[in-house]
């Protein structure tokens, strides 16, 4: 009979999403690169994911991350995301979170004023600097890989109507759409709609496009829909609410999300080299987003962007799993 498996983790949040970070119990991968890992976790150890991710110790809308050692010379760390559908290439949100984690709970150590650490992540190196004040992190700017247009003009149809989208990457490949097009507001009382709208648009852009990173064809596919609308807050630039995975909510404005829309804005001349740029979440939330310099990707025009926020630690928690639970896998209800 299989024994009792114990795992730890630390919870937070960054701008309203979660981020559970699995610190005891997971397995050490041996794959050279970050996308082997990945793999790995995905064909030899998904009951972890399931385990956390699901049902009865997580939610459809939960998410994670595990460290791994580094695969450069130049990285601290290696990072895989999860989620309710499986793994990310990219997490902006769980940068943040995750770095505010390893300085506020001195597992790495660091005095006070500033840190920085160093990720290798599947979409490529990540740097975050964090911002310190008494031993508390007040806000973590990160790095991202270059984020690029994709595909400017792509025509789909939904039952919300017919309507013209984008195809952006921020670490990730998303959709992107305007709630107004569809007859929406970017509001939580319109979530129901906006999630079936976000998963067909997604489904449509990919069955019309095969979408590949041209650098790393395995960072492929439509990851998810960002929903636009205008910002409450006249200080802030534009509104958003991220639909991935499988229906997940992204509840705050969305990091790689957030790259992705500069990479449209920069290019349409919207937002200037060096403009701070403030990204809305559906709850209020907020990222800070900047073009740090302009680059190429293959034939495509690309951006360096950086983008800011702030995290919380929510909780430290150990999760048995027995051999003998007929539900040990996890599960979900939606």
């Amino acid at each position: 009979m299989q024994s009792r498996r114990v795992i730890s983790t630390i919870d937070a949040h960054a701008a309203g999403e979660p981020l559970r970070l699995i610190t005891a119990g997971a397995p050490r991968l041996r794959g050279a690169t970050i996308l082997e890992r990945r793999a790995e976790m995905l064909a030899e150890h998904d009951w972890l994911r399931r385990a956390l991710m699901w049902e009865p110790r997580g939610h459809a809308d939960m998410y994670g991350a595990i460290l791994t050692d580094p695969v450069s010379a130049d990285a601290d760390f290696g990072i895989l995301f999860m989620h309710n559908e499986g793994y990310s290439t990219m997490c902006g949100h769980g940068i943040i979170a995750v770095t505010t984690i390893l300085l506020e709970t001195g597992m790495v150590a660091v005095g006070d004023g500033a840190a920085e650490i160093a990720y290798d992540s599947p979409a490529g190196p990540i740097r975050a600097r964090a911002t310190l004040d008494g031993g508390r992190v007040t806000e973590v700017a990160f790095t991202n890989v270059p984020s690029f247009v994709f595909a400017d003009r792509v025509e789909v149809t939904t039952s919300y109507g017919e309507l013209v989208v984008q195809v952006v990457y921020g670490g990730a490949f998303y959709a992107l759409a305007e709630a107004a097009a569809a007859g929406l507001e970017v509001e939580r009382a319109s979530i129901k709609n906006l999630i079936d709208f976000g998963m067909q648009v997604k489904h449509e852009v990919e069955r019309q496009l095969d979408v590949a990173h041209p650098d790393a064809p395995d960072l492929r596919g439509i990851y998810g829909t960002i929903i636009t609308g205008p910002p409450r807050d006249p200080a802030s630039g534009g509104r958003n609410v991220t639909i991935f995975a499988d229906g997940e909510v992204d509840r705050s404005p969305c990091g790689t999300g957030t790259a992705a829309r500069l990479a449209w804005l920069h290019m349409n001349g919207q937002v200037a080299a060096e403009e701070r740029w403030v990204h809305e979440s559906i709850i209020d939330t907020r990222f800070t987003g900047r073009v740090l310099e302009t680059t190429r990707v293959s034939n495509f025009p690309a951006i360096v962007p950086e983008i800011a926020g702030r995290a919380f630690i929510t909780g430290m928690h150990t999760f048995l799993i027995e051999p003998d639970d007929p539900l040990a896998g996890g599960f979900l209800v939606r």
